[in-house]
This record gives structure tokens, sequence and C-alpha cells, in this order.
């Protein structure tokens, strides 16, 4: 028997990615739920070579559903997240409102498998900001072999990481340059077209904003708490996936061919690194994939035990749905989750 599956915010650009993955792996769902607000009721959703009518979450019973893949934004999460856990679902949820709870584990789960077993708690599991989850996968394999010290990331964030109105902008600004018709802006605080935005959510006290605060605090959770990180987030004018120009200093040597041997051999990485023309990896090949590609690598003389390189990923996938169905194989996987169908 099966699992049977919920995803909350299926109409939105995860959602509907969430469900996509979910039939493309294959995961072992007898039924799968399409859930979002009231006024998106009654939609139509895409589920494999099927077709899902959209309910409504408010008045869902999760009593006999296994996992819900929630993707409905960072409030709506925190009223239903609880709920919806007591009623025995395990919630994977794509927001930032769990992520720096510390009964609920932030999981990428070729980084940190072993911390799902703290799931019980809450019955909440949180999946990491779209470019601390590339940046981690990356990191994780160097860590173990070198021990880093220091990370130093600009990140190159699509407009898909704000959404579909992230995106429509884009396209809608483009539109108006080429045919001279002025430019609206509405979701981000700058034109975008053509042009980059050093402000990724609000301002803190300190002058970073709340995304590049969110690398340095999920970094630290997954990884190790020593590591000191410092990060500028930058969005720039690509539909989908992030780039990100990553300088690290390490506790032991390491060279930028061993750093390239142990990425290879690493879950999760390709390493496409050719000193030439075109030897790299940018957003457009990205867009679509699985894995979190890294190029670049090359030491850093400025300092002792230092390397640069550059990684990018489908921030859509990796950054979010991807990894949100990954954390529901790995529950499966280790047998700490049962049909409640079955049961």
């Amino acid at each position: 028997m099966g699992f049977k599956i919920a995803v909350a915010g299926a109409t939105g650009n995860v959602g509907r990615e969430m469900l996509s993955i979910l039939a493309e792996r294959g995961f072992p769902a007898d039924e799968v739920v399409a859930l979002a607000s009231s006024r998106s009721v009654g939609k139509e959703v895409s589920f494999g070579d099927k077709t899902l009518k959209v309910k409504n979450l408010e008045n869902y019973d999760f009593s006999d559903t296994d996992i819900c893949l929630m993707s409905a934004g960072g409030s709506i999460s925190q009223k239903w997240s609880p709920k919806i856990g007591a009623q025995g679902c395990v919630v994977i949820d794509n927001s930032s409102a769990w992520r720096y709870d510390s009964e609920v584990p932030l999981i990428v789960p070729e980084v940190n498998p072993d911390a799902i077993e703290g799931f019980t708690k809450r019955n909440i599991i949180a999946n990491p900001n779209c470019s601390t989850a590339q940046l981690v996968v990356a990191l994780k394999p160097l860590h173990d072999a070198a021990t880093i010290k220091r990370v130093v990331v600009s990140t190159y964030q699509s407009v898909s990481g704000a959404g579909k109105d992230g995106m429509d902008e884009l396209f809608n600004q483009t539109r108006a340059v080429f045919v001279a018709d002025p430019i609206e802006t509405k979701k981000f605080t700058k034109r975008i077209a053509f042009n980059v935005i050093p402000h990724i959510d609000v301002f803190m006290e300190d002058g970073y904003t709340k995304e590049e605060w969110k690398v340095l605090a999920e970094t630290k959770k997954m990884l190790d708490p020593k590591i000191k990180v410092t990060c500028t987030a930058v969005r720039v004018p690509v539909f989908i996936g992030h780039g990100e120009a990553v300088n690290l200093e390490f506790e032991k040597e390491i060279t930028a061919e061993e750093a390239r041997e142990i990425l290879r051999e690493a879950p999760g990485c390709l390493v496409v690194d050719k000193h030439e023309d075109g030897g790299y990896v940018t957003p457009v090949e990205c867009a679509g994939e699985d894995v979190t590609y890294i190029s670049r690598i090359r030491e850093d003389a400025t300092v002792e035990n230092g390397l640069a390189m550059w990684v990018v990923s489908d921030n859509l996938r990796k950054g979010a749905a991807l990894n949100a169905v990954q954390i529901a194989e790995l529950l499966v996987e280790r047998n700490l989750l049962k049909s409640r169908a079955t049961a």
C-alpha cells in the first residue's frame, strides 16, 4: 500500500513543480491531493498524465494523509502546519516559517540526512532557502575533507525566486524596453530588466538583508555552527536558476584538483570545469535539471588554504520542490513513516 500525499499551494510555481517531480520520480503514492486557498478551488493542475482538481486547504481533513508538501507561504504555514502535524500528517514546509525552530529539522538529504530523526517533535520538517540548498550541497563534501572555516558567497538569483509575479515583471519590463513603453515596477524595488538589484527580502539592523541572513543561519544549522559565513544576495534578470560565486577558506590544505575529484564523487553534484570558452554551466543550462553544477574551481592565493568556485542550480527544483520530495523519499527509505491507510 502506498502513501497519501497532499500538496498545499498546488497552483503556485513550486507547488506545480512538486507535483511534476512526484510523478517523474515515481514516488510511492496511491493518492495525491492538490490543495490551495478558497479562490483556487476547482482549478486544475497536472500530475503526470492525470489532472487534479484543487481542493480547499482550510477545510481539508488530514487525518488519513501521510505527508503534506507545504508551499503556500510562511504565514499560511505558521497557521496550518502545527494543525496538520497534530493530525498525524508530516509537513515538509518550503517556507522560512520553521527553519530556525530548534525542534524542527532543516534538511538537505545529501548534507544532513540523519537530522531527519527529529521530525517527530512537531511532525514538521523544514526545507531550506533556495540559495542555501545548492550552496550546502557543494560545501558538504569539501567540509568533510578539509574543514571549512569561512564562506564568502555572492548570489545571482533568478526572478522565479520571487514567484510568478517576479517572472511576469521581468517579462513585461523586457517587452516594454523593446517597444519603448513605460516601465512599471511592482514586485521589485527597482527595474529588473537589463539590471541587477543587490536587495532580496527586507533589510535588517546590521545592513544585511533577510535573504543574506538566511544563508548564514541555515548553513550553520545544517553544516557546522563554527563556519563563518557572509553573503551578498543579488536579483538578476534571469527567469530560472540561481548562480553563486563562492570563496572558501579551509583549515587544511586542499588543491583545486583535489576539490574537483571530491565533488565529482559527491551526491547531487556535477562538475563541469573546463578552462576554455563555455567550459562552465550557466542558469540556462541548469533549468529543469536536478543536480547542482560546480564550475570555475580554482585556488585563491590571497588566503591560506583558499578556493573559489561557481555554483549553479535550478532554484525551483533543488532549491525547493525537488528537495522537498527527496525529504519525503528519505522518510520512506528510513522506514520513519508508515502508510496510514495500511495501518
